[in-house]
Formats: structure tokens, C-alpha cells, sequence
């Protein structure tokens, strides 16, 4: 162990300069689902909690969904970088961003679609449907700047500007935080208050955002220059984007489920969840810092046709995400009950969350291996294997157990998701074997 630390000193310490940032940054976004839920679950009603419980969940869906903008971003950015191809750069970044405006529009203009889905899936009362629509008709505005932030947040992240998206998170999130404070708590403007928060801050970060990637430019002494895309570098991009948007797809389906789902087990269940679920949004955010930053080394390494150093990142990669693992096994085990009184006091909901605590403590070590290889794929710009491996997982890994468990009710939801985050992990750690042991990670 110690040889291993000694003899690659500089690589761990690249590594974690620039994951670090990008934990720093990941770990205030669930902070703000903290303060979201803490503000709101200090309201009079548990229906308050389960409303924007609802709202927000498809908001996320929908957003998540377009994680394939920053993924795919980074992985051909990283590439480029590797290459010394400024032209490159220049020409996907255009193209990325013509893509998650076109997205957005579409997802805008579906909005109606979304709203009937909230009220015939989730099986709700009838107050909780109506503070759902409400945070969800408010805060769908915000998807152009959200696509876009994306995209040049995975920008900054390829060319290994961990600073940039770090500055960039925490300053929406910030005036996130200071405007759910202002509108909900000051102007007594309730889940409407923290959709609006959201949606200004939302905006905010894209010009921010704008300024960063031209400080970025200059620094790098790139020069800005319309492209015509070429037809076979546009059609390689829009499979990358297709295979990783089925993939997000899938993974949201999995995660919209425990949502939908805990409605029909009743109101407590829907707001124990989304208090519960705040445990794993933290963990996998703080995870994926180092999934980021395997991203960006990886892709890198491909750029520079240097298949020992993809081996050495993954390495890493996983070391170090297991280590944040096992921190976060301890977290929850030894202050579980208090960051659940922290979100809520609504005893009702306390004592129902408290049941599905054990569950959130080993999640941190089994879903480690599903973050990290997905970063390590993201790099590789090998999209129809994370596609081919969150098939497999969501329908025997969460869909099947959960259809042999329901008579578990809420544990069999949480049983399903473990098995869901085990199955990803080894699906893609044993398909990354086969590239390496077939010597074909450059491909």
C-alpha cells in the first residue's frame, strides 16, 4: 500500500485536485435538497413535504435525463484535450449546446404531458397533487439554462477545470439557498416560493457559467470560431447522446419508481422517501466527484492513445471511491437519526424514516462500483455499454426483486434499489475487464 501511494504520489494528488472540487461542489447540491426539504418539512402539513416530495422528483427525472449533455460533453471534450485539437473543441462544444437547447424546448413544450403523468401515476391526494403541479409549472421554465449548464459544465470538467464547475455549483446553489430562505420562509410564498428560488438560480449559473468557459478560452489561448460540424463527427455525437440519454432514461425510471410508487403506499411513506432519498442523492453526488474526475483522466488518456494510463486512473479512481465509501457507511450509521430530525420534524415522518435507515448505511459501499466504472466509461466514449449495462440492471436488478418482494412494501423498494447498484457495478466492471484482457480500450 504504501508503494502504491509513494510510487504514484503525482498521479493520486492530479486526481484528487481535480475531484476535489468537483466533491466539494457536487456535496452543496444535495445540500440544497437538504434545505429544500428542510424548509419545506417544517411546514404545518406533511402534504407540503410529499407535494414538492412529487414536483421536484419529476423535475429531476426530467433534468437527469439530460445528464447525457455533460456526460457526453466530457468524455469527447477530455478526448480532444488529449489530442491538442482546439478546432475539435470549439466545434462539439457548439454542437452540444445546440443540442440541450433543442432538448429543453421539447421538454418545455411537453410540459402539459408531465403534469397529467404526476396525477395518473403517483395516485396522490388530492393536495399533494395540487402543491406538485404547482412547483413543477413554476420550475420547468428553467430547463433552457439548466441544459445548457450542463453542457458547459462538462466542458470545463473535459478540459480538467475542476475549479470551474465548483465555482459554478456553488454559486447556484448558494443563491438557491438564500432565495428558498427569502420566498419561502420570508415571504411565506411556500413550494411556490422554492420553485421560483430554483428557476432564478438556475439562470444565474448560466451566465456565470458563460463567463467562466470564456475566462477558460482565453486562458488557453483558444479563439472562438462558428464550425460547420462535419456530418460524421455530428453523427457519432448524436449516438454517444442517444445511447447515454437511454441509459439516463433508465436510471430515472428506477429512481421515479420509489417515488411513484411510495405514494400509493401513503402520504408518510412518499415523505419518509423523499427524506431518505436525500442520503443517497449526497452519496452518489460526493462519489461521482471522483467519477468526474475518472472521466476527464481517462478520456485524457485515450486522446493520448495511452492504454496504460486509462489502467492507472481506474485504479484510482477506484481506490479513492472506495475510501468515500466507507466514510459515508460510517456517516450514516453513527448520525443517520440526527440528519433525519435535521430535514424534518414531523415526528409521523421521523419515525418512519428511521425503519429504512439500515438500508441507506450499506448503500454507500455497494453502490461505489457503479459510479466509478460509469465514469470510467464516460472517458472511453463507450456509451452502448453503460446502455447495454443499466438495461440489465433495471430490469433484473430492480424490477424483478421488486416484483418478488412486494409484499415488503417500502423495504422491498429499498431492497430492489441495493440489488439495482450492485448489478450496474459488476455488470460494467466485468465488461471493462473484457476491453482490457482484448487489449481494445482504445477503440
Amino acid at each position: 500500500m504504501k508503494q502504491f501511494f509513494n510510487h504514484y504520489k503525482s498521479y493520486h494528488l492530479s486526481l484528487l485536485l481535480l475531484a476535489g472540487p468537483m466533491i466539494l461542489s457536487n456535496i452543496s447540491v444535495p445540500l440544497l435538497g437538504l434545505v429544500d426539504t428542510a424548509v419545506i418539512g417544517h411546514m404545518s402539513s406533511a402534504h407540503y413535504l410529499a407535494g414538492i416530495a412529487l414536483g421536484a422528483s419529476t423535475i429531476s427525472v426530467l433534468f437527469w435525463l439530460a445528464s447525457f449533455l455533460r456526460m457526453s460533453t466530457t468524455g469527447v471534450i477530455s478526448q480532444a484535450f488529449g489530442q491538442k485539437n482546439t478546432r475539435k473543441l470549439t466545434m462539439l462544444l457548439q454542437s452540444s449546446l445546440l443540442l440541450a437547447v433543442s432538448f429543453a424546448l421539447l421538454i418545455v413544450s411537453l410540459q402539459g404531458v408531465f403534469l397529467m403523468a404526476i396525477e395518473q401515476l403517483s395516485g396522490a391526494s388530492e393536495q399533494v397533487i395540487e402543491q406538485a403541479n404547482l412547483y413543477f409549472s413554476i420550475r420547468i421554465y428553467s430547463a433552457p439554462a439548466a441544459m445548457c449548464n450542463l453542457v458547459l459544465l462538462g466542458f470545463m470538467l473535459g478540459m480538467h477545470y475542476g475549479k470551474g464547475p465548483f465555482y459554478l455549483v456553488l454559486f447556484t446553489n448558494l443563491i438557491n439557498i438564500v432565495l428558498d430562505i427569502v420566498f419561502v420562509v420570508g415571504f411565506d410564498w411556500g413550494v411556490a416560493g422554492a420553485a421560483w428560488a430554483s428557476l432564478i438560480a438556475d439562470y444565474s449559473g448560466l451566465v456565470f457559467a458563460l463567463l467562466l468557459v470564456k475566462c477558460l478560452f482565453k486562458r488557453n489561448a483558444i479563439a472562438w470560431l462558428w464550425h460547420l460540424p462535419a456530418r460524421t463527427e455530428v453523427s457519432q455525437l448524436l449516438t454517444l447522446n442517444r445511447d447515454i440519454f437511454l441509459r439516463s432514461l433508465m436510471l430515472q425510471l428506477c429512481f421515479s419508481f420509489m417515488t411513484f410508487y411510495g405514494a400509493r403506499l401513503g402520504e408518510l411513506t412518499l415523505a419518509a422517501n423523499a427524506v431518505l432519498l436525500n442520503f443517497l442523492m449526497l452519496v452518489s453526488f460526493a462519489l461521482d466527484g471522483i467519477a468526474y474526475a475518472a472521466e476527464a483522466k481517462v478520456g485524457h488518456a485515450k486522446g493520448q492513445n495511452d492504454t496504460n494510463k486509462i489502467q492507472l486512473w481506474v485504479k484510482l479512481s477506484v481506490f479513492w471511491g472506495a475510501v468515500f465509501a466507507l466514510l459515508y457507511s460510517l456517516l450514516f450509521a453513527i448520525f443517520g437519526n440526527q440528519i433525519i430530525m435535521l430535514l424534518t420534524d414531523i415526528p409521523e415522518v421521523i419515525t418512519h424514516a428511521y425503519r429504512y435507515l439500515p438500508w441507506l448505511i450499506i448503500l454507500p459501499i455497494i453502490a461505489m462500483a457503479c459510479f466509478l466504472f460509469d465514469g470510467v466509461f464516460v472517458g472511453l466514449t463507450r456509451a452502448r455499454e453503460m446502455r447495454n449495462s443499466m438495461l440489465l440492471a433495471a430490469t433484473m436488478g430492480f424490477f424483478l426483486p421488486f416484483m418478488l418482494t412486494t409484499s415488503w412494501q417500502n423495504h422491498g423498494l429499498w431492497f430492489s434499489m441495493t440489488c439495482f447498484m450492485a448489478l450496474r457495478g459488476v455488470s460494467l466492471f466485468y465488461r471493462y475487464q473484457q476491453l482490457r484482457r482484448q487489449g481494445i480500450l482504445l477503440q
